[in-house]
């Protein structure tokens, strides 16, 4: 079942290329963006959303890892929260057993 799932993965990856090439084979016209302070050189349609694509794809999986780490450590500062807190009840129970 791993091997199937490796093989479409694979196959998706080499499809999106496909993609990718053959529509920037169609959108060569070159066009420069103009920011508020600079101007960049003209590169074709397709290099500027691909390019915007690859961004928004790496500053996602950025925000994904932050997220991922600020709950790990989240669940780290719980589970020794837990931990405490169970030693302390044991703790009590075993005073009162003696007190009984």
């Amino acid at each position: 079942m791993a091997g199937l799932q490796k093989i479409l993965i694979v196959l998706l990856v080499l499809f999106l290329i496909l993609v990718a090439l053959v529509f920037s084979l169609n959108n060569q016209m070159a066009v420069s963006l103009n920011f508020l302070v600079f101007e960049t050189q003209p590169h074709g349609v397709a290099v500027w959303i691909i390019m915007s694509f690859v961004v928004g794809a790496l500053i996602g999986v950025l925000i994904t890892m932050l997220a991922t780490f600020r709950t790990s450590v989240s669940r780290r500062n719980l589970e020794k929260r837990l931990a405490r807190t169970e030693q302390a009840l044991e703790k009590s129970r075993a005073e009162n057993d003696r007190t009984l």
